[in-house]
């Protein structure tokens, strides 16, 4: 399935608010005269004297060490070709930001007005002080090679042209897997490659020094086999000429081991296909078409492994699996360059990954729950966060082991320890979330259909494959604002109640048998069932639909109180609670309750805590629960925190596995070494709590509002939790990107309870 993206949308998301995709912030304290005079004069002369007087303190006082310049010419950008060096710069950003979220490295993007290599080379050798490496992106075939040779000679910090070695990193470590798993050896392997560009040459070159024979490999590029009696070939094709009577790629396929796709889609037939040896490994490697569609490949043989770069199919061959670590590695160990024993390491360490079982967060957030090493599973998935643990000290190692480190790592836990809390989990539980979603997506009905901002994320979900959207409202309103907007959602059920009267009858009979002994009568039912929220509700209770999302326009009560008439609690729940997951730096945190229960007693609390100790063991993640309030362990006897105290007691005992403590106040939660030195008995000592249980409402409202506003928090909810049937609750005014993560949590909710 392609993940379309609307040409508006796209540039909505770069020019929105702050234009582009990156900004620079402070790491240090601002606020007052005497930081700005450490930031800046007379404070800053300090560390500049140090470095002076040593080079090395350079890393101690400044970002350098954490720093890579990501650099291009903008003459090979993505599959648009030679756009220069201004349109490139949104990519670049975009690698800025993958360097960030992958590997916590920080990035300035550099695009140069150059295309002759010795000017080239200028500048960038010029920047050296400024970078503690350097990831050249986006510069073309032939001049990427001579460029990255000259700056990895002339300068003594990483460099590498992530477009020729990135991919010849992956590439290398799934091919050795693949070998194995179809027990042929690398050095007997018959290789066809489709393409002779810098990625192409480099992932050849790197298969060899893993034991491929040069004379085992066929090249075809636009004009052809290449062959030795080709004239005027380039240097770099050259080495690689074959003197084989072939001459087209139809030819070259004819029991061949391998074919590895680095050109263009749809020039492999399935009758080339069947021409390959037994057991056939195929890396049909172009975007956004493979050279081969998976669905045909697989189709024609039985016996092949099949990878593509696309994440929709196993095996996606992705560079966001190498360069991020390799960089992560090299800089921790202030390497002088990336040697070709590092990128080795790298492809060792994935190829090893692969082998070992797989966490369940990365089986369940591609849906995947017997995921294991095999012809559909060769190389990790980009959200494995084992990543970085694995592959980083991989490449230190080896850099370390090839003297071109500068700084000796002793202590590898430590190091890793480090390493994970780089990056927490952040930015990767919306991508658990989405991806569970896609998986499996799910009849989602919006209330209010004729919102500009539920269109667009309607829009959103129904491209992404996260949900099937049902539409709520007036058609012609509806169609109206889709045209406004140029959106396309011609094939997206559109109902209006007031038009559906039948099925306004059938709703309302079921809603007076619920609540007739609640003093409804039929006349009420049936007006309640105008309300989208009734009848919407009523779509989920009957089968419908599978999830619903409100709240956008409306105020909560009006929304809560049909769900509960409706739909009702599960089995041996008390009540329903609400819960926000709140992204932030450190992590993701989960605050309860924020939308329901007003004043609750312990045993509500008990309810609340045990609602969200589920909610996020369902998302893969252990919770570490602190119940919070004004006192600490007993320090006042007030009504309130007894309350909290009572729920602590009541919890460890019916729970005695689960992590809880309180009552505490938030800055102990939160901060760790404060807990230690003040209560060094709580159980949370040395845990990372991710679970803040609020004493009331007021608190814990306040509290994510706060937290969004000023802490920069990003906000999924409220999330519902004790309901039979996933109905969520946007918050009044979300963003399109929040009702998208909403309704990706409504479709996994309705996953789990389907």
């Amino acid at each position: 399935m392609d993940n379309k993206i609307r040409r508006e949308d796209a540039l909505e998301y770069h020019s929105k608010g702050r234009p582009g995709k990156i900004e620079v912030v402070p790491t240090k304290p601002t606020l007052t005269q005497r930081d700005l005079s450490m930031a800046y004069s007379p404070g800053v002369a300090e560390p500049c004297l140090e470095i002076a007087a040593d080079p090395h303190n350079v890393n101690k006082y400044t970002i350098r060490g954490n720093l890579v310049g990501v650099i291009s010419n903008g003459t090979a950008v993505l599959g648009l070709g030679n756009i220069g060096p201004l349109a490139s710069k949104p990519v670049m950003e975009g690698k800025g930001i993958l360097f960030k979220i992958f590997a916590d490295i920080d990035v300035f993007d550099i695009e140069v007005d150059a295309t002759d290599v010795d000017h080239f080379v200028s500048v960038v050798k010029a920047l050296e002080p400024t970078f503690g490496g350097i990831n050249l992106e986006d510069i073309k075939a032939p001049e990427c090679f001579e460029i990255e040779r000259r700056l990895k000679e002339e300068m003594n910090i990483p460099v590498m042209h992530d477009d020729q070695h990135g991919t010849a990193i992956i590439v290398a470590a799934a091919m050795l897997n693949a070998a194995e798993i179809v027990k042929k050896k690398i050095d007997k392997l018959n290789i066809v490659v489709s393409g002779a560009g810098a990625s192409a040459i480099s992932c050849m070159k790197l298969l060899i020094s893993l034991g491929a024979k040069r004379e085992n490999f066929v090249v075809n590029d636009t004009h052809g086999i290449i062959r030795k009696d080709r004239e005027n070939l380039e240097p770099m094709k050259k080495d690689f000429a074959t003197s084989k009577n072939l001459h087209t790629l139809e030819e070259a396929m004819k029991n061949a081991d391998v074919f590895i796709g680095l050109s263009k889609g749809n020039i492999v037939s399935a009758q080339m296909l069947l021409s390959m040896a037994k057991n056939p490994i195929v890396f049909a490697l172009a975007n956004p078409d493979p050279e081969i569609e998976y669905e045909l490949a697989v189709a024609t043989r039985k016996d092949l492994i099949m990878a593509t770069g696309r994440s929709d199919n196993p095996n996606q061959v992705n560079n966001v699996l190498g360069f991020p670590y390799l960089f992560r590695g090299a800089l921790d160990v202030s390497a002088t360059g990336i040697n070709e024993e590092m990128k080795l390491a790298a492809v060792k360490a994935l190829a090893e990954l692969a082998k070992k079982p797989v966490p369940d967060m990365v089986a369940h957030a591609y849906n995947q729950p017997k995921m294991a090493f095999g012809k559909e599973y060769i190389i990790p998935k980009p959200m494995d966060t084992r990543l970085i643990t694995t592959v980083a000290p991989a490449v230190a190692k080896a850099a370390i082991a090839s003297g071109v480190a500068k700084k000796i790592i002793t202590d590898w836990p430590a190091y890793e320890e480090e390493l994970r809390n780089r990056i927490g989990l952040d930015p990767k539980i919306t991508r658990v979330i989405v991806n569970h979603a896609k998986k499996d997506p799910k009849r989602v009905v919006f209330a209010e259909g004729d919102n500009e901002k539920i269109l667009k994320a309607a829009q959103i979900v129904r491209d992404e494959h996260i949900a099937i959207p049902i539409l709520l409202g007036n058609k012609k309103r509806i169609a109206q604002v889709i045209e406004d907007f140029n959106l396309d959602l011609a094939d997206v059920q559109v109902i209006d109640p007031n038009d559906d009267t039948s099925k306004m009858r059938v709703f309302a009979d079921k809603l007076y048998e619920k609540r007739k002994r609640k003093g409804l009568t039929p006349a009420e039912a049936y007006r309640s069932m105008h309300h989208r929220n009734y009848f919407g509700i009523s779509m989920v209770e009957a089968g419908d639909a599978d999830a619903f999302i409100s709240g956008l326009t409306r105020n909560y009560p009006s929304t809560i109180r049909p769900a509960l008439q409706l739909i009702g609690v599960r089995d041996g729940i008390k009540s329903v609670a609400g819960m926000y997951v709140l992204i932030t730096k450190r992590g993701p945190l989960f605050f309860a309750d924020t939308t329901i229960n007003l004043n609750p007693k312990a045993e509500d609390l008990v309810n609340i805590a045990e609602l969200t100790a589920n909610a996020v063991r369902e998302l893969e993640i252990e919770p570490v629960i602190a119940m919070l309030s004004f006192s600490n362990f007993g320090s006042n006897q007030a009504i309130e925190p007894k309350e909290v105290s009572n729920a602590v007691e009541i919890l460890k005992a019916k729970h005695p596995e689960m992590i809880i403590d309180g009552e505490m106040q938030a800055n102990f939660a939160l901060n760790n070494d404060l807990l230690k030195e003040h209560f060094p008995f709580s159980t949370l000592v040395d845990k990372n709590v991710n679970t803040l249980i609020f004493p009331d409402l007021n608190s814990g409202n306040i509290a994510y509002k706060m937290m969004q506003e000023i802490g920069g928090a990003e906000a999924i909810g409220p999330v519902l939790l004790g309901l039979k049937k996933s109905v969520h609750v946007l918050q009044l005014g979300s963003s399109v990107r929040e009702i998208v993560n909403m309704v990706a949590l409504a479709v996994m909710d309705a996953q789990l309870k389907l």
